[in-house]
This record gives C-alpha cells, structure tokens and sequence, in this order.
C-alpha cells in the first residue's frame, strides 16, 4: 500500500498547536479545513491538517484505547477525519514517544503498534510523535525506530513526523527510522529573535536533510501577529516583512511548511506570503538539494547569501539582511560555479516582486532593508 510520493518533498499543511494550544475542539477542525480549500491553500500545495497534542481524554480506555475527548469531539475522530478527506484534505493528529504527551495525555510507549492501528482505523494520514515524559533508559532511536516500525505495518500510508527537538543528534540516524521528516529544534516562539536563532542554527544541518527526511525547524508563525493562547509563542509577533523573510528561509532551506496561524482570519498579506507560488516551487523542488552559503560582499557581518540548485539546472539565490539597517549584499557568481571565462550568466527573476531582472554577469549586488530578503529564480545563460 504504500505511496512513493508520501514524504518525498518536505511536506505541507497546517498545525493547530501554535495558535490554539489546549483549545481544540472538532468545530474549529472543521472550518479550518473549510478555510483551507477556500481561501486557495490547498491549491497552493497546503494538504495536510493536523491536530496536535490535548485532543484525547486523560487516561486510555478499558481496552487500553486512545479515547477522544467527547466534549472537544463529539462524534469522534473517525467523523472529523471523513469530513476532511471530504474537502480534499489529508488529515494529521498527535501522540508521543513517552508515557505521556507533553500537555500530560496518554502518550504512545509501549502502545505504539496498537495505537498506529487505531490511527488507521481512524484515517490519519500524519502522525507528529513528540518527546516528553520518555523514560530515562530508552534512547530516543529505539523508541522512534519501534512507531515507524508500527506505522509502516499498521495497513495506512501514514507520515510520520518525528518531533524530538533535535535531542540525541537526531541528524545523524534519524534517516534509518523510516521518518519522513525530524524536528531538529526547540519549539518556536512568535518572534523575530526567535525565528533567526532557529534559521542559524540550522545552517550546519542542512547535508542531513534530503527527499524522503526533511529536516523540520517548526512550524510557520507566520501571520500570528501575536495571537495565541499559548503565552510561550506569544511573544510580540513580526512584522510582515519578517513573516516574509521566515517564510523565504523556510522555503530555501528545505523545512516543511506547516502553517501555525488562525487562518480563518488571516490578512491578505499573510496569504500573499503563504500562497507565494514562486517561493513554494523552490521548497517542493523534487531533488531537495541542500542551500550553502555563499561568500557575501557587504558591509555588515548581518547579511548573508545562500544558494540551492533546482532539478531544472536553475538557481534558488536567498539574500538576507539580519541587520536593523538597510545594507548592500552582493555575491560572485564564481563562487557557485559560473566564472566569467565560462561565457555564462545569470537571468535573474524575483520571486517576491514575480518580474525578470534581466542577465547579469560575473556578481549581483542589491540593497536590503533590515531583516529583509531577495529571493530569486536565476537560469543560467549563454552571455557570449
């Protein structure tokens, strides 16, 4: 039964947890999957709509059972899950590696095949597995070797989202489990000094991430606006010119893109930034090679440029500004493998203003306002 598309590219989707926390219940589940397909998310590639954590009672039932809380989802998730495949949708939940969830629910230990059979009873097509509560003499690749293990036998094609917080080097072997995406974060906050701490510490990461195994650096904020009713995430929210550049790092750098805002009310900018065709094809790229970062000319040790090659023999450039002053980043093209004796240069399209720059040669130099980015499609041509 399985499907080689599931995972192949970093998945997309929405996640109730960063707007709405504890405060879940089938209605919301309902009309977000309503939003999702008429608002043009889905269209846009958003699939996946997932419930996280706080959405079963606080103790299994008499037959060892995950059951639903009745009051959050009265008709239960087999109901919730048909009604969004009806809109087209797949539909995600929640459980954990440990004995507990990290809000305090059943986790899965121990429960894993039974539970991964009851997620299929049910027709999820995610699993997110968190890290809380695990006991202390498990490692953390046996206890996500033994759910993927359970979901690849379970008789559903289910993703599976490991969500370890990049706890145990979990770069290193977390390809072996059969996941196909890994959380190598703490969790985000709704807030530009948290959202650029994540984007940095991920550079180094990037030659573990690959079709398949996404290297996951949380959900998106963007759009929050510091709406949420966890006050951990809500921490001031960004500006959208902020929301634009986390959106186009999260692009570039090959994380899921798992929408965290309300988007029953979402503003026409932040749809602007979600629905951004230009800047998700680089994303979905089907070869998901890794950015690296290339030698930035500037007066400020606060830009830097990355590069991603596509499967078309394009160009992803990023150039970013992390500075609170306007500053002039350039790159050379020597440094990504077109020097000037090649006869060859760069077509230059922008993705966020979508018009071609036209060619250039040899280097490319533009100026950036603070905590702003460039991202562009470049083709390479002939120039002589």
């Amino acid at each position: 039964m399985f499907d080689p598309k599931i995972g192949m590219v970093p998945p997309m989707g929405w996640n109730s947890w960063n707007t709405f926390s504890w405060n879940i219940n089938e209605e919301l589940i309902r009309t977000t999957a309503d939003t999702m397909v008429e608002s043009g998310l889905l269209e846009a590639g958003y699939e996946y709509l997932v419930i996280d954590d706080c959405w079963s009672l606080r103790k299994r039932g008499e037959h060892g059972e995950l059951v639903p809380d009745p009051e959050k989802f009265p008709n239960g998730m087999k109901a919730v899950a048909d009604y969004v495949h009806s809109k087209g949708l797949k539909f995600g939940m929640y459980s954990c590696c440990g004995t507990h969830t990290c809000a305090g629910y059943p986790g899965s230990f121990e429960h894993e095949f039974e539970d991964a059979e009851q997620f299929a009873s049910w027709g999820v097509d995610f699993l997110k597995y968190d890290n809380c509560f695990k006991p202390g003499h498990i490692d953390d690749p046996t206890l996500y070797r033994r759910m993927s293990t359970a979901l690849r036998n379970c008789g559903r094609d289910i993703l599976f989202s490991a969500c370890n917080w990049g706890t145990e080097d979990v770069w290193n072997w977390i390809r072996s489990s059969g996941a196909q995406m890994f959380r190598s974060t703490g969790d985000i906050q709704d807030s530009w000094k948290s959202m650029s701490d994540i984007a940095l510490s991920q550079m180094d990461k990037q030659p573990f991430s690959g079709t398949y195994c996404h290297n996951d650096m949380d959900m998106l904020i963007v759009g929050m606006h510091g709406k949420s009713d966890n006050d951990f995430i809500a921490v001031g929210g960004c500006t959208d010119v902020e929301y634009k550049t986390h959106f186009s790092l999260w692009a570039l750098m090959n994380s899921p893109l798992m929408i965290g805002c309300d988007i029953r009310s979402m503003t026409e900018e932040t749809k602007q930034i979600l629905t951004n065709r230009d800047v998700i094809a680089i994303n979905q790229d089907v070869e998901c090679r890794s950015p690296y970062k290339v030698q930035c000319f500037g007066w400020s040790e606060k830009l830097f440029v990355l590069a991603k090659p596509l499967a078309n023999g394009d160009y992803a450039i990023g150039m970013f500004n992390f500075g609170d002053k306007r500053a002039e980043a350039a790159f050379g093209f020597w440094d990504i493998g077109i020097p000037a004796a090649s006869g060859r240069g760069l077509e230059f399209y922008d993705c966020w203003e979508h018009q071609s720059l036209g060619v250039e040669t040899e280097r490319h130099a533009v100026e950036i306002d603070p905590h702003d980015c460039k991202i562009y499609r470049c083709k390479v041509v002939k120039v002589r």
